[in-house]
């Protein structure tokens, strides 16, 4: 199963904890990381095996749309920052309308990546 992980600058360090807290889970073989580009290097100096695509604002929101349009991501856990501007809100706002018509699971937030995590932690 593959499961994007992109988070607003603001929000980072809070995916990079929650990774931890479920290293058990996105640990498994059958489990495969993506993610934009910054988010992405983050998980990796945490010990994940990441796959990276641009970063958000470079394309990398539009990478993961794509893969999740081709059927190939399952799961989006996009940690947003409701308390800032994001120049590539438009990105944003694509992905999120993606994974509404393709009918794909999206968390804006860890107590709704949690409720995502532990509902598959079983079937994993």
């Amino acid at each position: 199963m593959e499961i994007a992980i992109i988070s607003h600058d603001g929000k980072k360090a809070d995916m990079v904890q929650f990774l931890n807290k479920n290293k058990d889970v996105l640990s498994k073989e059958s489990i495969t990381l993506i993610a934009t580009g910054t988010t992405g290097g983050r998980a990796e100096k945490a010990g994940f095996k990441v796959i990276k695509m641009l970063s958000g604002p470079l394309g990398g929101d539009a990478q993961i749309a794509a893969r999740v349009a081709e059927g190939k991501t399952a799961m989006v856990f996009f940690f947003k920052d409701p308390l800032a501007s994001h120049p590539h809100e438009p990105d944003v706002n694509m992905l999120v309308r993606v994974c509404d018509v393709h009918n794909v699971a999206l968390a804006t937030n860890e107590a709704t990546a949690q409720l995502l995590l532990d509902a598959i932690a079983t079937r994993v």
